[in-house]
């Protein structure tokens, strides 16, 4: 039973469910109302059949990352969080790479099932993510902002692949009614939308997550934004960011305003500008690791709220 609990841990199964919920909501509240009848006549589809598959490729290749991650992270892990650690203390090395490599030939294999059904986009764009997964782990990392943006970019792609498994009809099938056009339009616009705030939420928090970690970090000499520009311009870094998705989010409710959407804007305010406002506050006044994970925290619930409003527009 403990070795259960440790590979669950070391999968970090809240996260692996928040991408399965994020991916369900997307199709449920946002791909399947904007389907007309007649795109299921055509070939090369994204069906509610084939919707697990999609959802179990991301879980697989994003267990095997956070293996591989903890794998590399071993001594660095010994100074920012020796009571979390996994990787020897429950679990040895061996059965780790073991274990990486058994779940990521498994999300690869689910990858190119659904890359036959659907386009090959789907088979090579999750390959690329395990490679940058793998190197994410063993040199990206350890690079200034480049590891950052390559988990923000591979966060929305958890929504990305969605639009592409639906879109692909239109590479071959030439023809297409204006409904289906209309329809691929409005799902693309959103999954623009949504994975653009996936992309910057996330890496605000990969910023301050850097913040947190900097003993580790700096004592194995990696090359993070707080390492090698200082704590205060990686606050700015972030505060920027910040007030650049708050002042998006604005724009977006005077907006979805016009239509009448008084509940999703109230939402929005509430529960992400408002808390965004805290975040940047508080961002300013943190001083130590602790202060940090409580915003990282935070800015993990905003992302939370951000994709369940989903649900407002089914």
């Amino acid at each position: 039973m403990k070795s259960l609990i440790a590979f669950f841990r070391l999968i970090r199964w809240p996260n692996l469910f928040f991408i399965a919920l994020t991916e369900c909501l997307f199709y449920y509240c946002i791909i399947i109302p904007s389907l007309p009848a007649t795109y299921y006549l055509l070939p090369h589809k994204l069906t509610p059949q084939l919707f697990p598959f999609i959802i179990a490729a991301s879980v697989f290749i994003a267990a095997g990352g956070y293996i591989i991650n903890d794998y590399f992270d071993i001594n660095i892990d010994r100074v920012n969080k020796p009571a979390k650690m996994i990787i020897e203390k429950n679990i040895n090395r061996r059965g780790a790479i073991l274990l990486h490599l058994i779940i990521t030939t498994i999300g690869v294999g689910i990858s190119f099932y659904v890359g036959i059904k659907t386009t090959l986009i789907i088979l090579i764009a999750n390959i690329i993510s395990t490679l940058l997964l793998w190197f994410y782990s063993t040199t990206f990392k350890k690079k200034l902002l480049s590891g950052n943006i390559i988990i923000s970019a591979l966060t929305a792609w958890t929504i990305l692949v969605l639009y592409f498994a639906t879109n692909t009809t239109i590479i071959r099938t030439p023809a297409l009614t204006s409904d289906i056009k209309l329809s691929f339009n409005h799902i693309y616009k959103l999954a623009v939308l949504y994975g653009g705030f996936a992309f910057i939420i996330s890496l605000i928090r990969e910023v301050v997550k850097d913040m947190e970690d900097i003993e580790g970090d700096a004592k194995y000499k990696c090359n993070t934004m707080p390492i090698e520009w200082g704590i205060p311009a990686s606050k700015v870094f972030a505060g920027v960011w910040i007030i650049v998705l708050i002042s998006a989010l604005t724009i977006i409710q005077f907006y979805v305003l016009q239509f009448g959407w008084w509940m999703s804007a109230v939402y929005c305010f509430l529960l992400i500008i408002l808390p965004l406002l805290w975040v940047i506050r508080n961002l300013y006044l943190a001083q130590n690791a602790v202060e940090y994970h409580r915003l990282s925290i935070a800015i993990k619930f905003i992302m939370l709220a951000g994709i369940l409003s989903m649900i407002f527009l089914r």
